[in-house]
This record gives C-alpha cells, structure tokens and sequence, in this order.
C-alpha cells in the first residue's frame, strides 16, 4: 500500500504543472539622462560655449604656460566623469599651431593600445572659423572622447573625457555617449572672442 502511495504523489508531482518553466532572459540595465539644458559660459578667457547644467562643478584656473592658456574641469558628478578642456592661445604663431596639434593628434593615438577601434570626426565651421576633429576611442580605455578646436591663427580649445570607474567599455557607455553629445555641442557653440 505505500509502494502505491509512494508512486501516486509521484506521478502527481510529476503531472501536476501544466506550464513550463523558462530562466528569465538577461537583461539590460535601462538608464535615462535627463534631457540637456545648455548654458553660455562665462569664463575670463578668449573663447565662450555652452555647457550642459547638468556639469555642477565647474573648476577654472589660469595655467601657467608659454602662450596664455585657460584650464577648465567640468564635472558631471551623477556620471561620475569630468571633460577636462584647455584653452592655448596660438599667438599667430604656425610652429605653436604644429605643436597644439601634434600633441592633441598624439594624445588620441596613445590609447590605441587598449582600444577597439577610433573614428575620428572632422569638424568645420567655415562662418565662426572653427576647425577640428572629435575623436571617439572604443574599448576599455581610460578616455572614450576627445576633441580640438581652433581657428588657426589665435585660438586652440582642446578636451577630454575621463570616468572616474575602471575602464570598462560596456559599463560607461551610456553616460560616455550622453557626455558626447555634450561636448559635440561645445564645439558647435566655440566662439571666439
């Protein structure tokens, strides 16, 4: 009689689910930005654009240099990540020119080390005379996004973007992208003074 008990609740447990079970997908973290509200700068330096409000800590500071050069962090503390920008003055000079250039053009190729793949994105603005090029470094690199902008005779702005998070390409992405788009919108708002 318990051999039948035993094989009758069997055959129950085993009959008495009607659905079937699936593992639950794997999902993707979904983020949302708030959407970017933009504000002129107000700097004491030869160039203005418009920053995102959503960059809460701004640090300016004069550098010391040989041409006149400006330092300013924008830190977008809720991404954790700041655009370090620089401004340089060219004075005219086309040797300074080279040099601003060798080097912004020389701090993107240092990260191809570790990364996946870098398209660069030539910018002109023939009305405003602002010329340049954004780089977009993919791979678990320090820096995702860089840029320069310069009218060629007087005026070189250079950027950065840096996490303050290990490298890890997926994990940043989508504050990477939003902060882009961000600094994309500073070199289409440069204006010299």
């Amino acid at each position: 009689m318990k051999k039948i008990l035993y094989v009758l609740v069997l055959v129950l447990c085993l009959f008495s689910c009607e659905e079937d079970h699936v593992p639950k997908p794997n999902a993707f973290l979904r983020l949302e930005y708030p959407e970017a509200v933009y504000k002129e700068s107000t700097f004491d330096m030869p160039v203005t654009f418009e920053i995102n409000e959503l960059a809460t800590k701004i640090k300016f500071q004069k550098v010391e240099a040989p041409t006149e050069s400006y330092g300013v962090n924008l830190v977008y503390p809720s991404l954790k990540g700041t655009v370090f920008l620089t401004y340089k003055s060219i004075d005219n000079s086309e040797e300074n020119l080279k040099d601003f250039l060798r080097d912004a053009q020389n701090f993107t190729q240092k990260h191809t080390i570790k990364a996946d793949e870098i398209p660069v994105r030539p910018y002109e603005n023939f009305k405003r005379k602002v010329y340049g090029a954004f780089a977009e470094v993919k791979g678990d690199v320090a820096s995702p996004a860089q840029f320069y902008v310069t009218d060629s005779v007087q005026h070189f702005l250079t950027g950065s973007l840096y996490f303050y998070a290990k490298p890890n390409y997926d994990s940043i992405l989508p504050a990477a992208h939003y902060i882009e788009k961000d600094i994309r919108h500073i070199m289409e708002t440069v204006r010299w003074k």
